[in-house]
């Protein structure tokens, strides 16, 4: 069922866990996805970045999820990641997704709050959530740096932000850097408690891949209700058909395998965040770990 970031973000704030937006790069990572959040009774968000456009087109991209989120029995946002052209996403909004990104963190914080109000117009009227950011998350999609202390979102601004840009969803810059991290990360646990002491609306976590357990856990802990990974579901689709190569499969068994690959990284993150059993479709099942049994008596 296709619902709003917004509608899915509130449920996550009332009960306290972490929704997981998996961008996705074709079909079969979408399929996976979906499946994954259906076997654990999750909610789901099923996102494609703008910066992805050039490997799958906006009309495949938006054709796809839209068939997926309206098939689902689970809730499914779409969301249209990382959006800094004004025209790409409100194309995002006419295809049916029922979320946007604005990334306009790496403008000056006026004009971050002008472009950004300027979406937020158009995405209401149309009962579409919005999300934006304040501060800057380090790399880009797809890869880069890790993220420096003077790009952190600042408390003293969150409030004003938020209130002036008129947004659904806040994403906040804590140490965290898209792509693959060149160091350990060290996230501003602190920091991210003051921003949501002071925050009013759900708090977004970019730059996922390659945390630890315990740093997903504490940032949920601390006011994160939406969590973004590509990189580790791309990784798993590759190493996947790399062994499925290795182990002279067809190319048609090695899609399925792939799929099967980016379902398990999906359940994995789900239960790490908090969000498996959410919602009653079906039974969560114990006895098919993915994680550790120490990992499943700490969320459950």
């Amino acid at each position: 069922m296709l619902v709003t970031l917004k509608e899915i973000l509130a449920d996550a704030e009332e009960y306290k866990y972490g929704v997981g937006l998996f961008n996705h790069l074709d079909l079969e990572m979408a399929n996976g996805i979906i499946e994954a959040a259906e076997e654990e009774g999750s909610p789901v968000i099923l996102g494609v970045a703008e910066v992805h456009l050039s490997t799958i087109p906006f009309e495949y991209a938006a054709a796809i999820m839209r068939k997926s989120a309206e098939q689902a029995k689970v809730p499914v946002c779409l969301h249209f990641d990382h959006g800094t052209d004004f025209a790409k996403i409100v194309k995002a909004m006419q295809s049916g997704f029922s979320s946007v990104m604005y990334d306009g963190s790496a403008l000056p914080y006026e004009e971050n709050i002008a472009n950004t109000r300027e979406i937020s117009k158009v995405a209401h009227a149309l009962g579409i959530s919005v999300e934006a950011e304040l501060g800057h998350v380090g790399g880009g999609e797809g890869g880069a740096d890790d993220g420096h202390e003077a790009m952190y979102t600042k408390v003293e601004q969150v409030n004003d932000f938020i209130k002036r840009a008129d947004i659904d969803a806040l994403a906040v810059a804590i140490g965290t850097a898209h792509g693959e991290y060149k160091f350990t990360p060290k996230l501003d646990l602190e920091r991210l408690a003051q921003i949501y002491e002071v925050s009013d609306k759900p708090l977004v976590l970019h730059g996922g891949s390659g945390l630890s357990d315990d740093d997903f856990r504490n940032t949920v802990k601390n006011g994160i209700r939406k969590v973004n990974i590509c990189t580790e579901l791309c990784n798993a689709a590759y190493n996947s058909f790399a062994a499925s190569k290795a182990n002279g499969l067809n190319f048609e068994k090695a899609v399925i395998e792939a799929r099967q690959a980016v379902k398990n990284s999906v359940i994995r993150y789900m239960r790490v965040f908090g969000s498996s059993g959410r919602y009653k479709y079906t039974p969560y099942n114990p006895n098919k770990p993915y994680v550790s049994d120490e990992d499943l008596h700490y969320i459950f």
